[in-house]
């Protein structure tokens, strides 16, 4: 039987001085790596934080400028001539255009402050809401309009859409508003505030003006009201159908009635609103307002029109518009930012009715692999 060697004391502490240096290092290796991640972290969320703030400053001067246009365009109307066309300063979109350029021009910059920032491009446009049919005239106090129903009907059936979607959008939209609630004056807008939740967008919802008789019960269990065409799914349209019409439907506010204007409008668009006209007579008057620039007045239009029973009626029509939409998005290196809003223009008096804001990345595509 062989006798274990006993372990000196000297060996033995200098195991367990090892042993708590490695202890040590790792816990400091540990906390170290912690504290690391943490700063790392908070550098990532301050430089978050900075981009969304100076995005916002951004697209805010951005909407301010597009008010200002359409203020300014507003001012230079007369009696004579108050048409709203795509041949104003308004219609032009602004393509992409990299920010760090227009700094460049100013004389206050030097150029080497400009050295380092990353490459922003800023691109916006501004759509004239009325040149779509609203979804909104489909009811007035309750009851469907014939008109519009007609409208949409024709609409439908050019486009190659379930007919059976129409009356059943009218009927959503009867349970959803109010029966007794009067359309909204052309002068002002009432709003409330409120804020979205994935986006992080901010949100002016127009009150629609009612009676103090009004029947809440219809909106509070009918289906929620939609704010843009994506949005007809809850009025029980299937979203293939809600993206077709996208570009010849839109939403505006509730209790508004408003008029296509055929100076902006599109052929399907015109040719839906008026009950007997056809596709050709509606392109053709689209050709002769891009001839002319813009029509004057209905009469002109009307003038094209051989039928007589195929005509703009002056309620339904008008060459003028208050509502516009101005899409905006500023893009750094790969992430975005996309801001819509609804302005009412009333007078020289231009309001924001919503505003939406939504962010996102561009994802690279993937290399091809070598063969």
């Amino acid at each position: 039987m062989k006798r274990r060697t006993p372990i000196p004391a000297g060996a033995r502490q200098l195991g367990a001085a090892l042993l708590a240096a490695m202890l040590t290092v790792t816990l400091v290796a540990t906390f170290a790596a912690a504290a690391l991640w943490q700063q790392w972290r908070a550098t990532e969320i301050e430089g978050a934080e900075r981009a969304r703030v100076q995005s916002g400053w951004i697209l805010l001067g951005a909407l301010d400028w597009s008010r200002l246009i359409l203020r300014e365009d507003a001012r230079a109307a007369t009696p004579t001539n108050a048409a709203d066309h795509l041949a104003e300063p308004w219609a032009i979109p602004l393509e992409e255009a990299k920010l760090t350029s227009f700094l460049a021009a100013d004389k206050n910059i030097a150029s080497d402050a400009l050295e380092g920032l990353p490459d922003a491009f800023l691109s916006g446009r501004i759509i004239d809401a009325q040149s779509k049919l609203n979804v909104m005239n489909l009811v007035a106090s309750g009851k469907p309009v014939d008109a519009s129903v007609k409208a949409f009907e024709k609409l439908f059936q050019l486009l190659g859409l379930p007919a059976q979607e129409v009356p059943l959008m009218v009927r959503s939209l009867q349970q959803a508003l109010p029966a007794t609630a009067s359309v909204a004056p052309t002068t002002g807008t009432t709003g409330t505030t409120g804020t979205t939740g994935t986006t992080g967008a901010t949100l002016v919802t127009p009150v629609p003006t009612a009676s103090a008789e009004t029947d809440t019960s219809a909106s509070a269990t009918g289906p929620l009201i939609p704010q843009h065409t994506a949005q007809l799914v809850w009025l029980g349209v299937s979203p293939t159908t809600a993206a077709a019409l996208e570009p010849y439907v839109t939403v505006l506010p509730v209790g508004t009635a408003t008029k296509l204007n055929i100076n902006t409008a599109s052929a399907e668009a015109i040719f839906a609103s008026v009950p007997k006209l056809d596709l050709a007579s509606a392109k053709r008057v689209v050709e002769q307002r891009k001839a002319r620039g813009y029509f004057r007045t209905l009469a002109d239009a009307n003038a094209l029109i051989q039928q007589n029973s195929a005509q703009f009626a002056e309620d339904q029509h008008s060459i003028v518009t208050s509502y516009f939409e101005v899409h905006a998005r500023l893009r750094l290196e790969s992430a975005w930012v996309d801001e819509q809003t609804l302005l009412r223009r009333d007078g020289i008096d231009v309001r924001i009715v919503w505003r939406e804001r939504g962010a996102g990345a561009t994802v690279a595509a993937p290399k091809p692999l070598n063969p």
